[in-house]
């Protein structure tokens, strides 16, 4: 499995008029990976399994 999460050219169709520092993609990774994992704990202290946006 691909540690991934955030595909580039995504970020510049929704940024057409700005650069992205090729750092960028990484960064935004690591915050959705704190995202997902909380989500998760939250999910999990709600004893579910399934993971919702209320999670977020």
């Amino acid at each position: 499995m691909s540690d991934n999460l955030i595909v580039k050219s995504n970020i510049k169709s929704i940024t057409p008029n700005n650069n992205i520092a090729g750092d960028f993609a990484d960064a935004l990774g690591d915050k959705v990976k704190t995202l997902i994992k909380d989500a998760v704990k939250r999910a999990e202290a709600n004893g579910r399994k399934t993971v919702m946006a209320k999670d977020l």
